[in-house]
């Protein structure tokens, strides 16, 4: 079964969540928030795609932080702050059970 991974209330994971209703692709949603967030998912995130690929350096929640959260950031204490701030991660992550896609890109979502 396919997951989604990330936060309700996102705009891109509102249009993947469309998108695949739309198509009747059958998926779990998994919100961060409600659902949580373990060391060993996101681990395995990071392992999967790289720390750059997941961490999002873009968002607001990221210019929140101070700049010695953001200083001598190592794939360790960036899987420390997404743990501790799940909103700097990069969503939806799609899981289709064979590979990991970060955001929302129809061209590489599932057809079925």
């Amino acid at each position: 079964m396919i997951v989604v991974y990330g936060i309700k209330n996102c705009d891109s994971v509102k249009k993947a969540r469309t998108w695949l209703e739309a198509r009747q692709i059958a998926y779990r949603f998994h919100d961060y928030r409600i659902d949580g967030l373990d060391a060993a998912l996101l681990q395995g995130f990071v392992d999967a795609l790289g720390v750059d690929a997941v961490l999002n350096q873009r968002s607001t929640s990221w210019r929140q932080l101070d700049d010695a959260q953001k200083s001598d950031l190592t794939p360790d204490k960036a899987v420390q702050l997404m743990l501790a701030v799940p909103t700097l991660i990069k969503r939806p992550i799609l899981d289709n059970g064979q590979q990991l896609i970060v955001g929302f890109n129809p061209d590489q979502y599932p057809t079925e």
